[in-house]
């Protein structure tokens, strides 16, 4: 299998906790290097908490990794005076790119929501306050967002996003390629024209994997979950056919003529690089 042009490739990381970690994630950062990526995102926690771990990992990345280096913004618990501040403490850093979302909302949340009620609102500020400075990542949600109320209104929220400046989207994970398909012909046809960059989770625990789809909204299909229950403790067998299965997902994708491919990477290098040999993207 071979990718028949160049693709924007990305990769996400979220912020280490430990010094150990953080000695880890640099060399997980170094092997994908060989992707070629357009640039690594670094995530934050619900609510906004570990955003100092954001920006300083964000900064390194920028500085010492070579790659360009994009942070998340959330509004969850933001006020425009924090969000210009990071604004401007990463426009000193040359940062240029920003993902810009609504968050998560943390478990019992009894914090002020903040300024931004939207991830709209949020972009509409980027853009009052730098212009065109920052290339602006927006989320997608092809199995459809789990708090929205209908698929309608979930379209209608992506579009006022892209209206608001964005400059391409990535999506939530998903297994199912005829969603991605169908959000994206529904999207052009409101007059979206941005790319919308398919998000990639790799397989390599059942357990992970599920818990993190629940409370994400993203569909494992019920064939799939079954076989890879019946892996049960074989974790080697898991993940082969796990990278089978992403494989087959993203060459669909490309011969889709997909403009890129967005690596959840969960602080490892090793499944996603199996994935880009299988595809061609690097040297077998």
């Amino acid at each position: 299998m071979t990718a028949t042009k160049p693709l924007w490739i990305s990769c996400e990381f979220f912020p280490p906790r430990t010094d150990e970690a953080a000695t880890k994630l640099k060399q997980v950062q170094a092997r994908l290097k060989v992707l070629n990526p357009t640039y690594y995102s670094v995530t934050f926690g619900a609510g906004g908490s570990t955003q100092e771990k954001t920006y300083e990992t964000v900064v390194d990345i920028q500085s010492n990794v070579g790659i360009p280096a994009a942070p998340h913004l959330s509004c969850i618990g933001s006020t425009r005076d924090n969000i210009r501040q990071l604004l401007k403490a990463y426009q000193e850093k040359n940062i240029s790119r920003i993902v810009a979302l609504r968050g998560d909302q943390p478990s019992g949340w009894a914090g002020r929501l903040g300024d931004f009620n939207y991830a709209n609102e949020l972009v509409e500020f980027i853009r009052a306050e730098t212009g065109q400075y920052f290339h602006i990542e927006v989320a997608a949600y092809p199995e459809i967002h789990p708090q929205a109320k209908t698929a309608e209104s979930d379209l209608q929220y992506f579009v006022q996003k892209v209206n608001a400046g964005a400059d391409s989207a990535i999506t939530q994970y998903f297994y199912n390629a005829d969603a991605y398909f169908y959000f994206v012909e529904a999207a052009q046809k409101l007059g979206v024209t941005i790319p919308i960059i398919p998000g990639i989770m790799p397989i390599s625990n059942y357990e992970q994997l599920t818990r993190f789809s629940d409370v994400c909204g993203a569909d494992i299909p019920r064939w799939l979950r079954k076989r890879l229950e019946s892996f049960s403790d074989d974790k080697a067998s898991l993940q082969a056919f796990g990278i089978d299965v992403v494989t087959n997902l993203c060459q669909r994708l490309i011969d889709n003529g997909v403009t890129g491919l967005h690596f959840y990477s969960l602080n490892q290098s090793e499944l996603t690089l199996r994935v880009a040999r299988n595809l061609g993207l690097i040297p077998a």
